[in-house]
């Protein structure tokens, strides 16, 4: 009998990189979009009720807003953490010769 040949085949595994699109990465191209979609729709809303230069200047003040949040938001980071400063000190209360937390 022949022995069976093993292939070997590579795992693509990725970049292990966010998404670009235009600036915005990962979950802020997401919020991009929100801020264009928000704009087309308050801005329609303003002008079909209110008058067409008034709902002209609601979506530009919305999709600039919204994209200076977005901008805003994404120098902090892809991922929210919480940032604690300070020195945390736990104590330990020994009794019985067991370390019991207070």
């Amino acid at each position: 009998m022949a022995v069976a040949e093993r292939k070997m085949f590579n795992v693509y595994k990725g970049l292990q990189k966010p998404l670009v699109f235009k600036a915005f990465k990962g979950k802020f191209i997401y919020w991009g979009v929100g801020s264009v979609l928000g704009a087309v729709i308050l801005g329609g809303l303003m002008m079909a009720l209110v008058s067409t230069i008034l709902g002209g200047i609601t979506m530009v003040v919305v999709l600039v807003g919204g994209f200076l949040f977005t901008a805003s938001q994404q120098k902090k980071g892809l991922y929210t953490k919480t940032k604690n400063n300070g020195i945390y000190i736990i104590a330990s209360v020994y009794k019985n010769g067991k370390a019991q937390r207070i």
